[in-house]
């Protein structure tokens, strides 16, 4: 029989395992949907619009802005479609 030590480890060891579990899902969540607005908002000028400026208004982040620019550039070719 385990001691009460082991059984802890044991209990500690699974719940890791199950907030690494969560938190690949909810990335895969967060790419998922990343994905579909994105390929949405590009094909309407509008939304592009839109979404190019919410990511320049709530992206912050040097590198995370150095990431979007060639998207900010697509989006902005296709809300310029609109003028």
């Amino acid at each position: 029989m385990k001691t009460l030590q082991q059984q802890i480890a044991s209990a500690e060891a699974k719940l890791a395992r199950l907030r690494t579990k969560k938190k690949a899902s909810d990335t895969r969540v967060k790419i998922v949907v990343g994905a579909v607005v994105a390929k949405a908002a590009l094909e309407s000028p509008q939304a592009a619009a839109k979404l190019a400026a919410l990511l320049r208004e709530r992206v912050t982040r040097d590198l995370d802005v150095k990431e979007l620019q060639p998207l900010l550039s697509d989006l902005d070719q296709k809300a310029a479609q609109d003028e």
